[in-house]
This record gives structure tokens, C-alpha cells and sequence, in this order.
């Protein structure tokens, strides 16, 4: 059995106390997908939303850093989970969010070494 074997990953999942986090995230897509297609986004909080972002934008972070590489941090192929309009719109959010604007973006913006 590798590491990729499905197997092996349940079982270091099942043994792991951060493994639960796997399974919720694919929970919280599917429901938001659901909240999104029948126009009921509002039922979530702003402060739900607020702390996944969090954690989430942190965990990025400390994975692409930590691990010395960058990984696609959107689900799905170019704009099929996310169109360019959402992910704009909630970048420019963080930014303020921060007080922090274009130019300190362009300041941080790399290019990912596979896009050559």
C-alpha cells in the first residue's frame, strides 16, 4: 500500500485529531453550494463566513510557506467554482479589510513557478 492508497489516507485521517477537517470542508461546500443555489446565503451568518475565510486564507498561508510551495487555493478547473467577479470581490474586501490597497497587492503579487 502507497500513501496515495485511499485506505492508508482514511486511516491516518481517522487517527489524526485535525482529520475531522477533511470530511467538514466538503460538508461546508456542499451545503454552501446549496445555500447559493436556492438564494438562501443570508441563513450563514457574516461571522461564520468571517472565520472560515480566516482560517482559511491563514492555513493557505502556512501550508504554501511551511512547505516551501503554492497549490491552486480554488476548487474546480479556471472560473467553474469561482468566477473572476466573486474572487475580485472578495479579494478587494480583504484589502480593505486590512487597509491595504492595489498597490501593496502588486507589490506581493508573484507569478507560481509552474505557470511558465
Amino acid at each position: 500500500m502507497s500513501s496515495s492508497d485511499p485506505d492508508v489516507r482514511q486511516d491516518t485521517l481517522r487517527n489524526d485529531p485535525y482529520g475531522w477537517i477533511e470530511d467538514a470542508t466538503a460538508e461546508i461546500e456542499k451545503a454552501a453550494n446549496k445555500l447559493l443555489e436556492t438564494g438562501e446565503a443570508a441563513r450563514v451568518s457574516d461571522e461564520a463566513v468571517a472565520r472560515m475565510m480566516t482560517a482559511a486564507i491563514r492555513l493557505y498561508v502556512a501550508k504554501s510557506d511551511g512547505e516551501e510551495r503554492t497549490f491552486r487555493p480554488l476548487t474546480g478547473e479556471r472560473d467553474e467554482t469561482v468566477t473572476a467577479t466573486e474572487a475580485l470581490s472578495a479579494v478587494s474586501e480583504i484589502l480593505r479589510a486590512l487597509h491595504l490597497g492595489p498597490m501593496e497587492l502588486a507589490l506581493w503579487y508573484r507569478r507560481r513557478p509552474d505557470e511558465d
